[in-house]
């Protein structure tokens, strides 16, 4: 996942809290007469009311073909932010967040680098599942800058309403997203990198990569790398007021 980027407009994504993204004309028009704005984030603004809102976005053609929005979920006011690409076949069905073979790969991990994952607030870029049917399977498909874009406000009013101490981003999708733009992961990962409202960042792999390792060697090394950024979110979850 980390060696693959849209390049297409690649600062297309930066700015913070427009009320709406540049969409296309139709995509633009369904939002404004839907019944349910999209809302801005404000302190006592809930979780519940964003998740409410978002379950009926229409602000990219991703809808169409997904079960439902995936939102976050997690503690309201978690001081870890954990975001990763977008839901899979088994999370679209679930309606939850990293329940498929990723999410087992991501709390094996977790528990190994010491982090609850109760106690983190667990998101994605994107908030449907993209893929291409294949008779019975759906096959993933990655996320383009436009989806990306598109999706990129639902994060911010999550990012807004909890003020977490950290964010992890996850693959590459997840970095364009939490940063505003196209960010290498071998560049930037395994240091904490400071956000524009003040929040730490720290940039990893999506543990879907190590799945798609064909070798095992490669695997388990790719995987103590892993684990071992998660120690850096770790250690510094273990300063936080928050974080007990």
């Amino acid at each position: 996942m980390a060696g693959i980027f849209f390049l297409s407009n690649p600062n297309g994504i930066e700015g913070t809290l427009t009320p709406l993204p540049e969409l296309s004309l139709a995509c633009r028009n369904d939002i404004l007469h839907s019944k349910r704005k999209m809302p801005m984030a404000t302190a006592s603004q809930s979780l519940e009311t964003l998740r409410e809102a978002a379950a009926d976005c229409r602000a990219c053609p991703l809808w169409k073909n997904a079960t439902q929005t995936v939102f976050g979920e997690g503690p309201p006011h978690a001081p870890l932010m954990l975001v990763g690409e977008q839901p899979g076949d088994k999370e679209d069905i679930a309606g939850k967040p990293f329940v498929g073979p990723a999410g087992l790969m991501l709390d094996r991990a977790l528990d190994e680098a010491g982090i609850d994952r109760k106690k983190a607030y667990i998101t994605n870029a994107v908030k449907h599942f993209k893929f291409l049917a294949r008779g019975k399977f759906r096959l993933h498909q990655k996320p383009t800058t436009p989806e990306i874009k598109a999706c990129r406000p639902w994060y911010e009013r999550e990012l807004a309403a909890i003020k977490p101490d950290l964010v992890v981003a996850m693959g590459a999708t997840a970095a364009q997203s939490v940063f505003g733009k196209i960010t290498p992961i071998n560049k930037n990962r395994g240091r904490l990198i400071d956000l524009d409202d003040g929040t730490k960042a720290l940039v990893t792999v999506h543990p879907s990569y190590l799945l798609r390792l064909p070798d095992e060697d490669a695997k388990a090394r790719e995987y103590e790398r892993f684990v071992d950024d998660l120690k850096i979110a770790a250690a510094l979850l273990r300063k936080s007021t928050r974080a007990a």
